[in-house]
């Protein structure tokens, strides 16, 4: 006899589906064209390699890991059918949201299953609650395609630790921020050698597979591409340059070379120069502090989230970027905080719904007005940094309140 799948569990499965569906039509609606970066960027670079151009990451520089063509190229394959029905553009659009989509349900299910219990009900209603208030760049952007890749990795930490450590190395070679959540699986975990082991298996493959498909000077071009670039508008550091955009003394001026607005005025230049290895810094410190947590017998479970979230703020607060997809990685952290420690994950959640939504006022709601340097898109996004902040606060103050199960041993 087939058991009956529980009312919860079809409620949840009908919230996914509505919220995707929402979500990719908002794409068509809202202003400020959230779907360009798919069809004015990712579309040309399939296209060019699928007909045997340029590939960017192999014979070009690009801003990506490698595997980000991937999805690119297989979305390429799925428009093709569609081209004589809806166009190139179109086709690519659709072929985008239906693989994003796919992902996401194999991560859903993975997240739900038959029976969720209560922690990943709640936490597969904060994954919909998310994604409908943050809106199209939610979905519309190659961020999108690592966060399954993420939450599915971040579920299998504890049952499949070699398995997930792959996942999330092929996550970080998409982009690189789910190797903030290897990394901090490996501090936390108690079978680091074996997920140790796995990542490096996975990128000598990907290396190996890269020295044979072209130049070895583009290999690491996602890394050097970065290094020249000035402060975006978004960053988190742009925001006092920013009200000086307002008071007219500063300008917000577009980057051909790396296709995003920047803002220039005395003295950015010098705090974007900082700001990189400000960051690397950062990572090393929190790395550093989950690294005595765990050595101090600190359970995995209590650990491993807040490490992981305070690790991706720290990319997000210290980067010179502050794209509005950025927000995305924010969302498998919590997942699996509230997954395995649901109580004490209602502030960050909270605090991310928030992030989520002036998100979407600013990206794409009030983007042209931004762009102007008008003071309400500009509150909002101040709002935003300041959230970011607050969030970095809030899962470093966990980190350090996770208690040790043993004492530290005291020399005589």
């Amino acid at each position: 006899m087939t058991r009956r799948v529980p009312a919860r569990t079809i409620a949840l499965w009908a919230a996914f589906l509505l919220v995707h569906l929402l979500t990719a039509l908002a794409g068509w609606i809202y202003p400020s064209q959230p779907m360009g970066d798919v069809v004015l960027v990712y579309e040309p670079w399939s296209s060019a390699a699928l007909g045997g151009g340029p590939v960017v990451g192999v014979t070009e520089p690009w801003v990506y890991p490698q595997l980000a063509l991937l999805p690119m190229l297989l979305t390429g394959l799925l428009a093709t059918p569609l081209v004589p029905l809806l166009g190139v553009s179109s086709a690519y659009l659709v072929a985008w949201a239906v693989l994003v989509g796919v992902l996401d349900a194999v991560a859903f299910a993975v997240l739900v299953g038959r029976r969720p219990g209560r922690a990943r009900t709640a936490a597969a209603w904060f994954w919909c609650a998310a994604l409908l208030l943050l809106g199209p760049i939610a979905l519309y952007r190659i961020d999108a395609v690592t966060v399954p890749i993420a939450v599915v990795a971040g579920l299998w930490l504890l049952s499949r630790p070699a398995l997930a450590a792959a996942l999330l190395t092929v996550g970080a070679w998409i982009k690189i921020w789910p190797g903030a959540l290897l990394l901090a699986a490996v501090v936390a975990g108690r079978r680091r050698w074996r997920q140790l082991v796995a990542a490096l298996v996975v990128t000598a493959v990907v290396l190996g597979v890269l020295v044979l498909l072209g130049p070895r000077s583009e290999i690491l071009g996602f890394l050097t591409a970065q290094t020249g670039r000035g402060l975006q508008i978004e960053a988190v550091a742009a925001t006092p340059f920013l009200w000086l955009a307002v008071a007219g003394a500063a300008r917000i001026e577009y980057s051909f070379d790396i296709l995003t607005f920047q803002i220039t005025a005395p003295g950015v230049d010098a705090v974007a120069a900082v700001l990189t290895p400000l960051m690397a810094v950062a990572v090393v410190a929190v790395t550093a502090l989950g690294a005595v947590k765990a050595t101090r017998g600190a359970v995995f479970g209590r650990l491993f989230p807040p490490l992981a979230l305070a690790l991706v703020t720290v990319l997000i607060v210290g980067n010179k970027v502050g794209s509005p997809q950025f927000q995305t990685w924010l969302l498998a952290p919590v997942i699996l905080w509230i997954v395995w420690d649901r109580a004490r994950a209602t502030v960050p959640a909270v605090l991310v719904l928030a992030l989520c939504l002036v998100t979407c006022l600013i990206y794409p709601l009030t983007y042209d007005a931004l762009l102007r340097a008008e003071p309400v898109p500009v509150l909002l996004l101040t709002l935003r940094n300041v959230l970011l902040i607050v969030l970095t606060v809030v899962s470093l103050r966990a980190v350090l309140r996770v208690p040790a199960v043993r004492p530290p041993r005291i020399k005589e």
